[in-house]
């Protein structure tokens, strides 16, 4: 199971620039324990960013967004897209089914 996380800031970018240490740490610790797979931002920047991110359930994810700073500090919120895989490139065949 995948899930398309988009960012969206509630205002202006520059109201979020307080909380990016913070947010680029939130970023960092679940990039290490594997649950993002990608991150960054959109173009244009203003908009937010997107992360793809696996390894966990829906009802987890969305406690996962909550915990970003951002959004925590109330300038950001996220959607949430869930996908389930149908076709996958080989390279990432064992990454996301590991098992399979």
């Amino acid at each position: 199971m995948l899930h398309l996380l988009s960012l969206h800031y509630t205002g202006s970018e520059e109201a979020a620039e307080p909380f990016v240490e913070d947010h680029v740490s939130y970023l960092d610790r679940h990039h290490r324990d594997g649950t993002f797979l990608v991150s960054g931002q959109t173009t244009p920047t203003s908009i937010g960013g997107a992360i793809v991110a696996h390894g966990v359930d829906r009802a987890t994810i969305e406690q996962i967004t909550a915990q970003d700073p951002f959004v925590a500090n109330g300038v950001a919120t996220y959607s949430v897209t869930t996908i389930i895989p149908g076709r996958v490139h080989p390279d990432l065949a064992g990454l996301l089914n590991p098992a399979g």
